[in-house]
């Protein structure tokens, strides 16, 4: 006998690299060599004072103990003067800033506090599928926003407003965007903003590529004037510190959202590793030259991932941020899926289709820059059969 599992489980679906990683796995195991570059998984190292301070704390026997549900004084400070620093913004690191197991959980904190089933939630048609996933899976009813190409895939303003009910709660938005790379935008921003304030939306902007290949000073939406009134925003440093499995991440919003948030999250976990609050604190005070070492090898990938779009005959926006270059596919090629199956199984070159981000990434394609340009040059010269 198999226990019935719970309507939840038949609103969405198994995450598409969950699936097409067990088929890449394979592919290893059978002797083939595959250049994977699919996943923005950073492949650089921490800096140094990372991971010292990781190994000094984690020796210490307070390390080991549950800690606080808020996070640790020091994380919260060292957060709050790294807003201070990159953005631009001034946090109370006591009431504004709720630390989190990476950003990814707090998609579902979020949905959690603030939705109830048959709640709306507006979402860009390409994005994290996250965003979907999670919507569903607490009973909110999903409305895809639209994206416009033709003015750097920011949000169609006028289209949204036939959007909006009195049903409406959460807006979704990601600047520098994934997948598409659009830059964030202050005038973006402040449009944003205005919208949540008149429609009585939580603005919710999810950030964490404003330091990977910016290309001018990194934005946070909470810079806007009266953005902390609708607005909260994740951060995390998967990306921008390398990483990754850490799962170091917050939320910085006004005190009455983050003590709402806190509401469910402290009956879902039970506090944060200590030595790992204490080397993300150090990682938050690296330098301007440590990020632009880091952001040099990826201006490098990325030259070797152009090629390969080139090579490919898509076509791409140079304005692209982040850590993953959108493509457009030709006329010539059949469909994303049929190109992403015919190169992981005939070149052993794994790449991302861009439907997995929403129905209009049917004729994209996204690479990852995390691998070095060395692998993605020789992924190049697969695909040109030499």
């Amino acid at each position: 006998m198999i226990i019935e599992t719970a309507q939840r489980t038949r609103q969405t679906s198994e995450y598409y690299f969950s699936v097409k990683l067990a088929e890449v796995r394979k592919l290893i195991a059978e002797g083939h060599d595959v250049i994977h570059l699919g996943i923005g998984n950073p492949d650089m190292m921490p800096s140094e004072q990372t991971i010292d301070a990781l190994s000094e704390a984690a020796r210490k026997p307070l390390a080991h103990g549950y800690q606080p549900y808020v996070g640790t004084v020091t994380y919260r400070n060292a957060i709050a003067a790294y807003y201070q620093r990159t953005y631009g913004v001034t946090l109370n690191p006591t009431s504004e800033i709720l630390p989190l197991i990476g950003s990814k959980e707090g998609i579902t904190h979020i949905s959690l506090t603030f939705l109830d089933p048959g709640d709306e939630v507006l979402v860009p048609e390409l994005g994290y599928p996250a965003y979907r996933a999670v919507s569903k899976m607490v009973g909110a009813e999903v409305k895809e926003y639209p994206l416009r190409e033709d003015f750097g895939w920011q949000p169609d303003w006028i289209a949204m407003e036939k959007l909006v009910t009195s049903r409406t709660k959460i807006m979704w938005l990601n600047y520098p965007h994934m997948p598409t790379g659009a830059p964030a935008t202050r005038e973006l921003f402040e449009e944003a903003v205005a919208f949540a304030k008149k429609h009585k939306i939580l603005l919710c902007h999810d950030n964490p590529y404003s330091l990977v290949l910016n290309k001018k000073a990194p934005l946070s939406i909470l810079s806007i004037e009266g953005a902390k009134n609708v607005a909260i925003e994740l951060n995390s440093m998967s990306k921008s510190h390398n990483m990754a499995g850490w799962r170091m991440g917050w939320m910085a919003a006004a005190k009455p959202y983050i003590d709402a948030v806190l509401t469910i999250k402290s009956n879902v976990d039970s506090g944060m590793f200590w030595a790992l609050q204490e080397a993300a604190s150090a990682a938050l005070g690296n330098s301007d030259e440590w990020h632009a070492e880091r952001n040099a090898v990826y201006q490098g990938r990325l030259e070797a991932a152009e090629a390969f779009l080139n090579t490919l005959g898509c076509t791409w926006d140079q304005s692209q941020e982040g850590m993953f270059l959108w493509g457009k596919l030709p006329d010539s090629v059949e469909s994303a899926e049929t190109l992403v199956n015919s190169l992981l199984i005939e070149k052993h070159v794994f790449i991302a289709p861009g439907f997995i981000f929403g129905p209009k990434g049917q004729r994209y394609i996204r690479l990852s820059l995390c691998m070095p340009k060395e692998r993605i040059w020789e992924a190049v010269e697969r695909v040109r059969g030499n």
